[in-house]
């Protein structure tokens, strides 16, 4: 068995996709990461391969482990087939052992299998981030009619930059601030990608929800947020149900999108509009 750490990220590419494509919803974070990079339209910020961590495990059958990661995001590894093979993790953290690792995000039995064994090895602790739940959309049902989505504009940044940085908080911390937002840059960065889709009622916008990584078959959904004066009214699921239907219309077969299972609200809605679970995942860190 063999581990092996690629420079290139097409090299990468060529060896894994492949294999990442047998479940490429589950796989949608990894396998979008490892198309951004081959295709290299897109070197905005972690996005730029030269900065990625990328390795295998494997012999001449095949690869039995995938791992990427896009600093300063955590490594995210994959299992062929969902198989956990103790020999093929023990050769991955004996090649990545002098390789920093914030936390991890994987299925959630690899990803505990990986975080147990690191931190052992390690003499350090894990904690958990989130507790997810992966789900996929093949056919939208559509709830009663809120409103109408509409591209993300120049005039939204009054109050685009506080949304989505409310939204990273809630991911990061459990809880949502409202923070003064000091660096646009990523705001205006997903501004010009023309991927974030807002929804106005009676010409107020009250929900947004955004598309991210094209695969073949698959895109995903999110990030998604309505500020809590807007909750409990439907905004969020006509919001996700339309840019759900918008994808599909586009011609993508299926959507795909993560949940914090700490939240049954978001879960029951996307269960309503169509979604069904298909994988359970973690994101974990490394004290």
């Amino acid at each position: 068995m063999q581990f092996k750490q690629y420079t290139s990220v097409n090299d990468f590419y060529n060896a894994t996709y492949t294999t990442l494509m047998r479940h490429e919803a589950q796989n949608m974070i990894p396998l979008g990461n490892v198309i951004i990079g081959h295709e290299g339209k897109d070197t905005n910020g972690w996005r730029n391969p030269a900065n990625w961590y990328m390795a295998t495990v494997g012999n001449d059958s095949g690869i039995f482990l995938t791992a990427i990661m896009t600093p300063p995001h955590n490594i995210a590894i994959y299992s062929t087939d969902n198989k956990i093979n103790a020999a093929a993790m023990d050769v991955l953290l004996d090649g990545i052992a002098d390789h920093p690792i914030p936390g991890v995000l994987a299925e959630k039995t690899l990803a505990l299998c990986f975080a147990k064994t690191y931190t052992n090895r390690k003499g350090m602790k894990f904690e958990t981030v989130m507790d997810q739940c992966i789900y996929e959309l093949t056919e939208v049902n559509h709830p009663p009619h809120s409103g109408k989505i509409r591209l993300l504009e120049e005039r939204d940044m009054t109050f685009y930059p506080y949304w989505i940085n409310a939204f990273f908080s809630a991911q990061t911390y459990g809880t949502t601030t409202m923070e003064i937002p000091h660096d646009l840059e990523d705001a205006y960065y997903r501004l010009g990608k023309k991927c974030i889709y807002c929804l106005e009622v009676n010409d107020t916008v009250v929900s947004i929800a955004g598309l991210n990584r094209e695969m073949p078959n698959v895109i995903g959904v999110g990030p998604v947020y309505t500020p809590p004066y807007w909750r409990g009214k439907g905004y969020a699921s006509s919001c996700v149900a339309q840019v759900s239907q918008l994808a599909l219309e586009r011609g993508f077969k299926k959507c795909v999108l993560y949940t914090d299972l700490a939240n049954p609200t978001s879960n029951s809605i996307y269960q309503r509009i169509g979604y069904r679970a298909i994988a359970d995942s973690l994101m974990l860190k490394f004290v």
